[in-house]
């Protein structure tokens, strides 16, 4: 019976970490920002597009550059890629300043992440 209880123990024990490892990697995560974080750019660019490791849920990608003061700098909607792997927006022209890109997006699998980073424009832009 203890030889049982042992194996059924085992088991579970086994269950939950397989389980716990492909719940780890559902997530989709950057693999490349553009502008990337803490960038300092001569030039102001015209859109931010963020590449992941896994494919996004076009319906409910967002993605929005906000300047210091608090201002929406996106204009239109958020785009997704046809290989849902990259998440852009067009921005506004951009002053010379920090500008904070925030995103979330859920994995294909229904798991939701979500960031933000700082880019700079400088005043030569």
């Amino acid at each position: 019976m203890k030889i049982f209880k042992m194996l059924t123990f085992g088991a579970a024990l086994l269950a939950g970490v397989v389980t716990g490892v492909s719940v780890a990697l559902a997530h989709s995560f950057p693999q490349k920002e553009t502008p990337s974080a803490g960038q300092r750019l001569s030039a102001p660019p015209s859109e931010v597009t963020i590449k992941f490791d896994a494919p996004i849920e076009k319906l409910f990608a967002t993605l929005e550059v906000i300047s210091a003061d608090g201002k929406s700098e996106t204009v239109g909607q958020t785009l997704v890629d046809p290989s849902a792997m990259t998440l852009s927006a067009k921005l506004e022209r951009l002053k010379p300043g920090d500008y904070t890109v925030k995103w979330g997006v859920v994995c294909i699998d229904s798991h939701h992440t979500e960031g933000s980073y700082v880019f700079s424009v400088a005043d030569g832009g």
